[in-house]
């Protein structure tokens, strides 16, 4: 039950987020995972979390679209670069 609620909740807070804020949530958590797995320790999570986190991020920008979405005062949308 709490592990359902657990990821529920982080479900939620990441719907929001831009590509690069959500693939740097991932590589984090996944870093932590492996980090603390491979050392048995918290450190090993803690740098783990550090490098995936950095990582993921690096990844997520370099895939997100450069464009914004735009409305003009008629509330047509248009797409430009940022």
């Amino acid at each position: 039950m709490k592990r359902a609620l657990v990821l529920a909740t982080l479900a939620v807070l990441t719907v929001s987020c831009s590509k690069t804020e959500k693939s740097a949530a991932i590589g984090a958590a996944s870093g932590a995972v492996i980090g603390g797995l491979v050392t048995n320790d918290w450190r090993g999570a803690a740098v783990g979390a550090a490098a995936g986190g950095a990582t993921g991020a690096v990844v997520g920008n370099a895939s997100e679209r450069r464009q914004c979405s735009y409305r003009d005062r008629y509330g047509r949308r248009y797409m430009e670069r940022c």
